[in-house]
């Protein structure tokens, strides 16, 4: 398969000032087939309704999340290479789970889940607990290409306002995931259809819309991190481009900092 194309210096613009990136019909063909395929069989087969909730919080068909079918769609596609180029010159930590969302028809009493950024205060986490990292790719597998028929609703630029609450108004082990005014937004959906790709900084808050359409929305996710995000996640949180070295150049001094002088409290 050829590479794709580089982000243009416009696209990594749009990442700086948005946090969010679309590229459309990257995965196509037998790749996106084969991963369709095999999420649609496990749905039609192995899928427990009693276990919606659980699913919903973490991963649908977890039993899945190392399977090269899936790997595939990040590894082979050129994906992987688009990923790493936004932590350039730093590295990319190696990727090998995927995470399978779905929302299902609204028929099915599934959780809407509020603004949020994953891995901060989660339900299922212990409320000191950090599952963060540097960016989210998702690749859609199935699903309307309109904005109620469970996509991702985001905050535009809200990677800054949330560096700013990091910074000041959060402590580690609180519950609160994001400010009232955060909250309160509806967010705008992130309108894509399968084979395109979306890209996510950890710090833009978001939310899932409810399904209106008669098909499930089918999202597979790859959590992206730079190598050394360990030692560097909790000042991550008040410093959205630490992580991405290229990029804080084109954020400027204010955006860098999340326009706020401070860090996490731990």
């Amino acid at each position: 398969m050829p590479a794709p194309a580089s982000w243009s210096t416009d696209e990594l613009r749009r990442f700086v000032e948005d946090g969010v990136l679309i590229r459309r019909g990257l995965v196509h063909g037998a790749t996106l087939a084969r991963a369709r395929a095999l999420v649609d069989r496990w749905l039609n087969e192995a899928y427990n309704p009693e276990r919606l909730i659980a699913y919903t919080e973490r991963s649908f068909s977890p039993e899945l999340e190392e399977h090269p079918v899936l790997l595939d769609l990040y590894q082979s596609t050129g994906l992987a290479e688009l990923a790493a180029e936004l932590l350039w010159p730093a590295t990319a930590a190696p990727v090998a789970r995927a995470q399978i969302q779905i929302r299902l028809p609204d028929s099915a009493a599934q959780p809407v889940k509020a603004m949020h950024v994953d891995g901060v205060s989660c339900p299922h986490l212990e409320s000191r607990d950090l599952r963060t990292f540097s960016f989210i790719v998702g690749v859609v597998l199935d699903g309307s290409a309109t904005a109620d028929a469970g996509a991702l609703h985001y905050v535009p630029g809200g990677h800054r306002r949330m560096a700013g609450y990091f910074a000041t108004d959060w402590v580690r082990g609180q519950p609160a995931q994001t400010p009232e005014d955060i909250d309160d937004l509806d967010g705008t959906a992130l309108v894509a259809e399968p084979g395109d790709v979306i890209v996510m900084h950890h710090l833009v808050p978001h939310r899932v819309g409810i399904n209106t359409s008669g098909t499930p929305r089918v999202m597979v996710y790859f959590r992206v991190s730079h190598a050394q995000h360990p030692d560097l996640a909790l000042e991550a949180l008040s410093d959205p481009w630490l992580e991405f070295p290229a990029l804080s150049a084109l954020a400027g001094p204010q955006i860098a900092k999340g326009e706020h002088h401070g860090r996490p409290r731990s």
